[in-house]
């Protein structure tokens, strides 16, 4: 006799992926139920040599257009990686503000990730290259041809937040659904 248990069916859920930069901005959407996700949609916004606000600008239309068309119901941007190179860390950060007020402003729940936790849950490593991550990326999105750089890294970006909420959703779950505790403390029987 196989013991009860219960199955909940899962909605599923389109998750917006942003690989922010100043110069090129990764975007890419997903579609997941927990168990299986397809591709939607990726592109690279291409900023081009303009002044840093025309820029800015630029991400925070396109991805507002991106979200309105694809519909998203959730977004996930990778965190700055901190570099010795504080101007640019500065402009990187410009453009992730850019792109988490787009998705704010359609009313999107908005996590953030490390490129080392983005790395980990798609490529098993933390200390994953961009080739590893092209790689996996393709992989289980089942893609094929050639896939950019900053396009494979917020489609993974989409990946790791699938895959952390999933795991967040399981564990509320069960937590739910576990008995309570006995009352009283310990249920020992003294020596």
């Amino acid at each position: 006799m196989k013991p009860w248990r219960r199955t909940v069916k899962v909605a599923l859920r389109r998750i917006l992926g942003i690989d922010p930069g100043s110069r090129q901005t990764g975007v890419g959407v997903i579609e997941t139920d927990g168990q299986h996700t397809r591709h939607v949609f990726s592109t690279c916004l291409r900023l081009g040599d303009a002044p840093l606000p025309e820029r800015l600008g630029v991400i925070f239309r396109e991805l507002t257009h991106i979200i309105c068309q694809h519909q998203p119901v959730e977004m996930a941007v990778e965190d700055v990686f901190v570099s010795n190179n504080a101007a640019s860390a500065l402009k990187l950060g410009q453009a992730r503000g850019a792109a988490i007020c787009a998705g704010v402003t359609c009313g999107l729940p908005v996590a953030e990730y490390s490129p080392k936790e983005v790395k980990q849950a798609t490529v098993g490593k933390g200390g994953a290259d961009k080739t590893q991550v092209q790689h996996m990326v393709k992989i289980l999105l089942g893609l094929h041809g050639r896939l950019q750089a900053d396009t494979a890294d917020a489609l993974a970006v989409a990946l790791c937040h699938a895959h952390a909420s999933h795991l967040q959703s399981r564990i509320a779950r069960a937590i739910e659904f576990s008995p309570a505790p006995p009352l009283g403390g310990s249920q020992r029987n003294p020596p």
